[in-house]
């Protein structure tokens, strides 16, 4: 590489560094909305080229942004950036408190195609005004948009430009916005090109005009407790690009609040009192006789329960009454009523056993006219007549005598 390379590349590189570590100041004032964007094209050129021509913009790239020395950002800033291909925006409203101190903002830009990272600061200088807050504040909730949107400075001014239109103040500005799901919104389905919302807090100088006051009527009122939509005559003025719930809007003129000090206790010196010499227990630990929590732990609910189990097998095993003591209690005359029940009962069970019954004619000997034979019943005189069916299979027969066929000469043969 010659010297000429070596010096334009030098040069590169102390360009790239200087443009990394460059802090660029903003001036924002207080009660103010602050809006700043964090544009992709400025990073881009501290990222080596894409191999193809012309991709460069392609590249995405995605930003971390906290307060200098701490992992996150004030309280009062906030950041978004809906995909790694579009710009990312901080905004918020400062207050008051946080005029006269620097707030330095680290940003860091991550390369997601070649994963290098760029680094800025940004300072963050808040300015005092004697004009800010403004008295009147009204907060206006916007269904048709997102709050990247509304961040947008053509948008933001023509919300702005409506609004002067219907409030007629002398000065007029946007004190704060915020997306309906830092205040507890759900994130809308992605149909119909559904929007999340976002409130939009604007501050004047003058009294509220009478069409934002028709919010505050007992119609109105009534309207918005059934979920119907109030009743506005200056909603025109924004429909045409501002889909506004005006049962959400909040009207507060400051100068009529109360301001609510919160007392603070003194916090003192920091000196722990003198409270004499520190006295640590003494390393040797007194004998403890456990033998009495033992008693009381294990021993006399296994002794109860013990007693229990001897009372109960008395109860089941040594009390039973027995047949003889159930005979001596038992008049005699009853005993004898029972015995003769039991003995006819007897007596009836061995005679159904005996007992003479027609038997089906499908039971009867057969009488075979060749032979001249008689076949015996299927049934033995012991069988049980009770039991017998009534009708009986030809595949249940025992005995079954097979009848010679005739032959052709005219004779039987057995």
């Amino acid at each position: 590489m010659d010297s000429m390379g070596v010096f334009v590349w030098l040069i590169l590189v102390i360009t790239i560094i200087s443009r990394s570590h460059a802090d660029r100041n903003v001036y924002p004032s207080a009660g103010v909305l602050f809006v700043h964007v964090l544009e992709r094209e400025y990073f881009k050129g501290e990222f080596p080229p894409y191999p193809k021509p012309g991709d460069t913009s392609n590249d995405p790239i995605t930003f971390n942004t906290n307060l200098k020395g701490y992992p996150d950002r004030p309280g009062w800033l906030r950041y978004i950036q809906r995909t790694p291909h579009s710009d990312g925006v901080l905004y918020g409203s400062p207050t008051a408190e946080h005029v006269g101190k620097p707030t330095i903002i680290e940003i860091t830009a991550y390369n997601r195609r070649t994963f290098e990272t760029a680094r800025h600061n940004l300072v963050i200088n808040i300015m005092g005004t004697e004009e800010f807050p403004l008295p009147y504040q009204a907060e206006f909730y916007i269904k048709n948009m997102n709050v990247e949107e509304m961040l947008a400075s053509e948008v933001l001014g023509d919300f702005l430009g409506a609004v002067k239109n219907v409030w007629q103040p002398e000065r007029l500005n946007a004190i704060n916005i915020t997306s309906a799901l830092d205040r507890g919104g759900r994130v809308p389905l992605p149909i119909n090109n559904l929007k999340e919302g976002v409130y939009v807090m604007v501050g004047a100088d003058v009294p509220f005009s009478s069409c934002l006051r028709e919010v505050e009527t007992p119609q109105n009122q009534l309207r918005c407790s059934q979920e119907m939509e109030p009743v506005i005559t200056c909603d025109k003025k924004f429909r045409m690009q501002f889909h506004i719930d005006w049962c959400k809007i909040s009207l507060v003129d400051i100068t009529k609040v109360v301001p609510v000090h919160n007392s603070r206790p003194d916090p003192g010196t920091g000196v722990l009192p003198d409270i004499g010499e520190y006295n640590p227990p003494s390393e040797s630990l007194k004998s403890r006789d456990y033998f009495a929590d033992f008693l009381v732990t294990l021993a006399v609910p296994c002794a109860v329960a013990l007693v229990l189990f001897v009372i109960l097998g008395y109860s089941m095993c040594c009390r039973r009454e027995g047949v003889e003591k159930r005979n001596m209690q038992t008049p005699d005359i009853q005993l004898v009523h029972h015995s003769s029940i039991q003995k006819s009962t007897k007596e009836l069970r061995s005679m159904s056993k005996h007992r003479e019954i027609s038997w089906p004619l499908s039971t009867l000997p057969v009488f075979n006219p060749v032979s001249g034979e008689v076949v015996p019943p299927i049934h033995p005189d012991s069988y049980e007549s009770t039991s017998m069916p009534l009708m009986q299979t030809q595949t249940n027969l025992q005995n079954q005598i097979q009848i010679p066929q005739q032959q052709p000469s005219g004779k039987w043969y057995s």
